[in-house]
């Protein structure tokens, strides 16, 4: 495809990605997408463009991916700290101008279990530096006019723990801005909003992960890594969902190892033959 062709696409591709994020269902996209081309075509037969835009490749191997992803969260997580650093100052490397701000939204976004929208939308009245928390409030988001701010997944805040190995590194961001709460804590090189597809070009991140034995490993998996990450340091399941701001427990589940979950499910099953009609009426027996 060409570089003009994927230009004009990029609004339809960006929506595409949205409604598979959103987990609308695959004849829902499918059907949009068709309804759309119809239109796109009678646009081009009145000549008031030139090529239809709705007519994109790859977005089912991307729903592919994303239903993996729910399957298995933790299989698409990064192994370890020495990992991480490794991708955040291989990205770091390949940028242009060997930008650090890059290596940090990385290993913030890991640390957190954040998406990389959130960390483009953290400001600095956001951080607090006594608690070590962060309290995600917003995300930064395609639009029909580039991008733009909007409310979380979820429409809710959370509140997010901030490990030692961040701090030093928060500290710094922080003094930059210590006047400004409402300054971004996170920009591109020129100060510009982050996005996922932002994060990836700027990075060669393809390349980079390629060539790091990640093939498959995407911007939200961070997130992914965090998560597993937390629930193997044997944080409660009931804390991690609302770390990650999941409305459904199960979600957060998938993140558990298969031993762990396995006990969860146990417990789960006792839970609900106690509230049963038949677990209110036990007596002890003597």
């Amino acid at each position: 495809m060409s570089s003009s062709h994927r230009s004009k696409t990029g609004p339809v591709d960006r929506a595409v990605n949205l409604w598979i994020t959103d987990e609308c269902s695959r004849s829902a996209i499918k059907n949009s997408l068709a309804m759309l081309v119809r239109v796109m075509e009678q646009a081009v037969r009145d000549g008031l463009i030139d090529a239809n835009p709705a007519r994109i490749t790859g977005w089912q191997r991307q729903y592919q991916l994303a239903e993996d992803e729910l399957d298995d969260p933790r299989a698409l997580a990064l192994p370890n700290w020495d990992a991480l650093t490794e991708l955040a100052d291989a990205l770091i490397e390949a940028s242009a101008g060997k930008y650090r701000g890059w290596g940090d939204i990385v290993v913030f976004a890991a640390c957190t279990a954040a998406r990389i929208g959130e960390v483009s939308g953290c400001r600095v009245g956001d951080i607090d530096l006594h608690a070590w928390t962060w309290t995600v409030r917003r995300q930064t988001t395609p639009s029909p006019g580039g991008v733009a701010d909007k409310g979380t997944k979820g429409k809710r805040a959370r509140v997010v723990p901030l490990i030692e190995e961040l701090h030093d590194m928060l500290r710094t961001r922080i003094d930059r801005h210590a006047n400004s709460p409402d300054a971004r804590l996170f920009t591109g090189p020129r100060g510009g909003r982050v996005t996922t597809a932002v994060l990836r070009d700027a990075t060669n991140w393809d390349r980079v992960v390629s060539d790091l034995g990640y093939e498959r490993l995407r911007r939200h998996d961070l997130r992914h890594t965090g998560l597993t990450w937390m629930a193997d340091a044997g944080i409660p399941v009931h804390h991690l969902r609302k770390i990650a701001g999941h409305g459904s427990l199960t979600t957060t589940q998938r993140y558990l190892h298969p031993d762990r979950t396995a006990i969860t499910d146990a417990g789960a099953l006792l839970s609900r033959h106690l509230q049963s009609p038949r677990g209110v009426h036990l007596r002890v027996v003597k």
